[in-house]
């Protein structure tokens, strides 16, 4: 799964939204250290709807303009929960390799 999914489909998570509140999510949820462009959005949106990843879950019309709203579907809460688990591995790993590391002489010299 690459970053831009990842971080759609955690914001998806916490409940249907539009595409700029999507945008404000990752934002937030990233500590500000993923901003996604307004174009890398709509392409990962299009490309998550047509693998099933996500949904359309309505729209509606503000100050002129289509809102649409997107929910995260079955198969993308177990894309999501699948790649949470592969960083957990990964990230016990490196814990591990570090902690290993941090006890031997040479690699805190």
């Amino acid at each position: 799964m690459n970053e831009t999914s990842f971080w759609i489909l955690t914001a998806l998570a916490e409940g249907p939204r539009h595409g700029y509140a999507i945008l404000g999510a990752v934002t937030s949820l990233s500590d500000g250290a993923v901003s996604l462009r307004i174009t890398t959005l709509y392409a990962a949106l299009e490309r998550l709807e047509q693998s099933a990843q996500i949904a359309r879950a309505g729209e509606e019309v503000v100050a002129g303009r289509a809102r649409r709203y997107y929910a995260l579907a079955p198969e993308g809460r177990a894309a999501l929960e699948a790649e949470v688990e592969r960083l957990r591995v990964r990230t016990d790993a490196a814990r591990a390799a570090l902690r290993r590391a941090a006890a031997t002489s040479w690699a805190s010299a």
